[in-house]
């Protein structure tokens, strides 16, 4: 381990009412990479709804984990550590003295009140979703949290005793719904607020994986993934009455969320009448990464997930940002795809930039794994600020790249045609550049590519007029065609503006 990683390492442990957890998080403070990730279903709340306390068995387990915890974290080094304890703690007769128990392993664990506890939930999705507005739901063991986001900020919070160890009894009784919006009532700026429901917790997550199970959904995180109000009504009544047992039986559910689900169907269900969201928004960031996000300086905060993601992704395969930069720029007017334009629009210039810069790694890779990483790459790791389409349009970009111009099916679930069709010109025209000299920064400033009606003009300055030849001159004409434009080249000066 070099000394850059022993320094950005960090760690949070979750006590949670459910399970404990270490997360290890490594890479770029705005999007950082797990780099260790274990938990335990102790499950400390499963009595706060009868005796009130935290069960010896259940302390026990919590504080064999802990203990478990403040071992690994010593002997890798790791010095910044956030310990906080949630609703079971919090609400639990003997949580002090549990509490007591933890610190005596040598973590200083923090009792985060329900307000605390919503607002880095909502710190999590914020810095998940940049611009975000609407209304975290973060259901845990012991409680569902609520909060509202907008503005880059959490403006309410509250803590409603409705978690998902809390859940059975309820629907035990009966009157469910009833004492659902009862709870509800106490948060009456809910029910008039704008924007989705951004879902945070591990069975919000499960019921996203049910839900892309069902329909054979191309990408494999829930994270950003999107139900519509009438498909999660739907979903919710065949939820409520599943079996655990063949909820367990899909990919992706384990047997403990598995369990959960039916429950916390029909607890949503009753949530989705009652303040009528736009839609709904999964996260895999919660309250974790909101503790994090939230120590970030203003500037940090700013910074583009997806991009510092990327940058640290690439870094390591001696793909750079500057020279992703570079191509980027060169290939700027045919940014906008087959129709024109500069691309700029619904924020491409971002996804253009992490496209050159993975497809300079993926040169690093064997030629017959290319595709496979490609596809990898794109669509399967997780990617903080980008959605679906953006998903797909960096797919067709990267297989542009390989000179590849036909995509399977699929994408068309993820992305409009004109946007895949924009993705592979990116892709074709980062071959290009690359073509250029094995992508030599000489060979990229000593050229210029441009759109001159309905041509494609490749500019080289003299010294550079041997580059003029196959296969180059072949990757000119793939991309000219692609962009219904006829490929010519030129040999002579390259205007300052262009360089």
């Amino acid at each position: 381990m070099n000394g850059r990683t022993r320094q950005t390492r960090r760690a949070v442990i979750d006590i949670g009412s459910n399970t404990v957890r270490l997360v290890i998080y490594e890479g770029p403070q705005r999007a950082p990479e797990v780099f260790w990730n274990e938990k335990v279903a102790a499950r400390l709340g499963q009595n706060l709804s009868t005796t009130g306390e935290i069960p010896e068995a259940a302390a026990e387990e919590a504080l064999g984990a802990l203990a478990r915890y403040e071992l690994i974290i010593r002997d890798l080094g790791v010095e910044d550590v956030q310990t906080v304890a949630t609703a079971a703690a919090r609400e639990a007769t003997n949580g002090a003295e549990f509490l007591g128990r933890v610190a005596a392993l040598g973590l200083e664990p923090r009792l985060l009140a329900g307000e605390e506890e919503a607002r880095f939930s909502a710190m999590g999705a914020i810095g998940a979703f940049p611009g975000a507005h609407g209304v975290v739901a973060d259901l845990g063991g012991g409680s569902l949290e609520l909060v509202s986001i907008a503005d880059g900020d959490s403006h309410h919070g509250s803590s409603l005793p409705l978690g998902t160890l809390r859940l059975p009894a309820l629907r035990k009784k009966k009157g469910f719904g009833k004492s659902i919006r009862k709870a509800f009532a106490s948060v009456g700026w809910a029910h008039a607020h704008e924007g989705p429901l951004y879902m945070v917790g591990g069975t919000w997550r499960a019921l996203a994986r049910f839900a892309m199970n069902r329909i054979d959904y191309p990408l494999t995180d829930p994270h950003g993934f999107e139900l519509e109000v009438d498909e999660a009504m739907e979903l919710c009544g065949k939820l409520a009455r599943a079996k655990p047992e063949k909820l367990a039986s899909m990919g992706g559910i384990t047997p403990m969320r598995a369990g959960y689900l039916p429950d916390a169907g029909a607890l949503l269900k009753v949530m989705l009448d009652e303040f009528q969201p736009e839609k709904l928004v999964f996260s895999s960031w919660g309250i974790r990464e909101g503790l994090l996000f939230d120590r970030l300086d203003p500037l940090r905060k700013t910074q583009d997930p997806l991009l510092a993601g990327v940058n640290a992704f690439c870094e390591i395969r001696e793909a750079t940002i500057t020279h992703a930069t570079r191509v980027a720029g060169w290939t700027v007017e045919i940014a906008g795809g087959p129709s024109g334009g500069n691309g700029t629009s619904n924020g491409n210039e971002r996804l253009r930039l992490a496209a050159a810069q993975l497809a300079n790694a993926l040169q690093r890779v064997e030629p017959n794994l290319r595709i496979n990483h490609a596809t990898e790459w794109a669509l399967d790791k997780r990617w903080i600020n980008c959605d679906a389409r953006d998903r797909a349009m960096i797919c067709a970009a990267l297989f542009g790249s390989l000179g590849r111009t036909a995509l399977p099916d699929s994408f068309r679930r993820l992305a409009e045609d004109d946007d895949l069709r924009r993705g592979i010109a990116w892709g074709l025209g980062i071959r290009l550049a690359r073509r250029m000299s094995a992508g030599a920064r000489e060979s990229i400033a000593m050229s210029s590519l441009s759109r001159k009606k309905n041509k494609l003009v490749l500019t080289l300055e003299p010294s550079r007029a041997a580059l003029a030849h196959y296969p180059l001159t072949f990757d000119l004409e793939v991309l000219a065609n692609w962009l219904d434009l006829k490929p010519e080249i030129k040999i002579g000066e390259v205007a300052p503006a262009e360089i």
